[in-house]
């Protein structure tokens, strides 16, 4: 049977070759950088911001 090889896609942080350890980046440090942009809510998930049910009765 034929070894089949996915085409290799760039890092989504530099753009370099990714690496399939890190996969989709290229490196620990690339991981570690897109990780931290989730945490200080860089990215987001365009919605409509809601009130929670508590919040509309104004106790």
């Amino acid at each position: 049977m034929e070894d089949v090889k996915t085409p290799v896609k760039p890092c989504p942080q530099c753009g370099k070759p990714s690496v399939q350890k890190y996969r989709p980046f290229c490196s620990a440090r690339c991981k570690q950088v897109d990780l931290g942009k989730w945490f200080n809510e860089a990215y987001v998930i365009p919605g409509e911001e809601t009130i929670p049910a508590n919040d509309e009765d104004g106790e």
